[in-house]
């Protein structure tokens, strides 16, 4: 752009460019510019970490107890069925369910977060939010095209669990 504008200051110099065509060219490249800056700042929708995993387990207090002692983990939040454990700056979830031990979900933290635009990107893709997803701007699941639970959010989330009975602060 700044060519172009250089361009025409040269033309308007020599000449070959009135005063007027040189303003109304300046100002529509202005609108132009302007109209463009709202496209460029848009976010990204970009994962930058790997927020948390949360893990089904048949027995809690048996799982949690594992991880906390075998990799020095902190309980940073629970409630009868979930267990949030420190993981640097992320963490990981447990959560009791009578059946086998499986994966849950996963969960990226989103570059620039922004729910309606995640939500957009998600239905343009032929997705939609799973059943039980908050739902709200702070975090929502949807499942990828393998039926894998995938949640995204602003990466610095720090989890859920319902009522807190144990805030680690």
């Amino acid at each position: 752009m700044q060519m172009l504008v250089e361009k025409m200051v040269s033309d308007f110099e020599r000449g070959r460019l009135s005063r007027r065509q040189l303003v109304a060219t300046v100002a529509g490249l202005a609108a132009g510019a302007a109209t463009m800056a709202p496209a460029l700042a848009a976010p990204s929708l970009k994962a930058i970490s790997l927020n948390h995993v949360t893990v089904r387990v048949p027995d809690l207090q048996k799982t949690s107890k594992f991880y906390q002692e075998f990799f020095g983990l902190k309980l940073a939040q629970q409630s009868e069925t979930i267990h949030i454990l420190s993981v640097g700056e992320q963490f990981f979830g447990i959560e009791q369910k009578p059946d086998v031990a499986a994966l849950d979900h996963f969960d990226f933290g989103i570059e620039a977060w922004d729910a309606g635009a995640m939500r957009a990107k998600v239905k343009a893709a032929g997705l939609k939010p799973t059943a039980g997803s908050r739902g709200d701007d702070e975090s929502f699941k949807f499942n990828d095209p393998d039926g894998f639970v995938i949640q995204v959010n602003g990466p610095r989330y720090t989890g859920h669990v319902g009522p807190v009975t144990n805030p680690a602060k």
